[in-house]
């Protein structure tokens, strides 16, 4: 058996991409259904590449991931690059989903600002006053202008990086400026000021110090773990200086009187927005918490 890992599934058909370099084509064995099993772009994986006379290899084993995405449906990444624009219009809360689950694989991110150049850097001033302590980098870019490419380029450097975010926001047309890649891009709706969907699969690009994830948008991303939603503030690192010196304990950071956090939000030092956010995942969580044995 050979290692490899794998760059794109289409139809049942995966391509996977040999440590030497070489690519295969092959199909996955059927024991990964009963098991309840897909291979993701970005698994590193052991199979048979197949005789010369056959069409295929196969997938034979998948080794074990070190982060897992499923919305978009890739494994293995270091870096989340989440991107929005000035147009369409950033869904915060979505960032906010995006941030979380990063966090919770242990995964580094950076929010990447396109289209900077249609508000004058508004969009990437108040995404810098809402992440403020939150532990992420914020770029602000031009794909078309070519403005703040080399920050980016330098932040990919050792990284298996997946670009993700709405429709629309420039995906593709950043990775074909970075690289000079040949992707398709779309344009805005202008009935619903939404992007068109060009990206309709993940797929691993391998360069000589980076690999990139090229990644349909989405608008929707549901929260559906179930632990105890105290927990959720693990994943702020905007209130870490503030865990223990509440009233109560534990504290939520909900409408408990005597609350550091809220406090901190109303002087200024967390962003309103955000914490609203926050409040509004805590919700989400404790639902699923109370009827996790429905």
């Amino acid at each position: 058996m050979m290692q490899g890992t794998l760059l794109r599934g289409r139809g049942g058909f995966y391509t996977v991409r040999s440590e030497d370099g070489t690519e295969y084509v092959l199909r996955a064995k059927k024991k990964f259904r009963r098991q309840h099993i897909s291979p993701l772009v970005g698994d590193d994986i052991l199979f048979t590449p197949g005789e010369i006379s056959d069409e295929h290899g196969w997938v034979e084993e998948i080794l074990p991931r070190r982060s897992e995405c499923l919305r978009p449906p890739v494994a293995n990444m270091s870096l989340m690059c989440i991107e929005i624009a000035v147009q369409p219009l950033p869904d915060w809360l979505l960032v906010d989903k995006m941030l979380y689950y990063a966090r919770k694989q242990g995964v580094k991110t950076a929010i990447l600002i396109n289209k900077c150049d249609l508000d004058q850097g508004e969009t990437a001033r108040l995404a810098r006053e809402t992440y403020q302590g939150a532990d992420t980098r914020i770029i602000a870019i031009s794909a078309l202008e070519e403005e703040g490419l080399d920050e980016v380029k330098a932040l990919l450097k050792g990284e298996t990086a997946c670009f993700l975010g709405q429709s629309g926001v420039g995906k593709s047309t950043l990775l074909n400026s970075l690289f000079k890649l040949e992707l398709e891009t779309g344009d805005i709706s202008r009935k619903i000021a939404r992007g068109k969907n060009t990206t309709r699969h993940a797929e691993l690009f391998c360069f000589q110090d980076m690999r990139v994830f090229d990644t349909p948008g989405f608008s929707l991303l549901d929260i559906e773990d179930v632990f105890d939603p105290v927990l959720l503030q693990d994943y702020y690192p905007e209130f870490e200086n503030y865990i223990g010196q509440c009233r109560f304990a534990p504290c939520y950071h909900h409408s408990e009187p005597g609350c550091a956090v809220r406090e901190a939000v109303g002087e200024g030092k967390i962003h309103p927005d955000r914490y609203e956010r926050y409040r509004y995942l805590l919700d989400v969580l404790r639902k699923n918490w109370r009827e996790r044995y429905d």
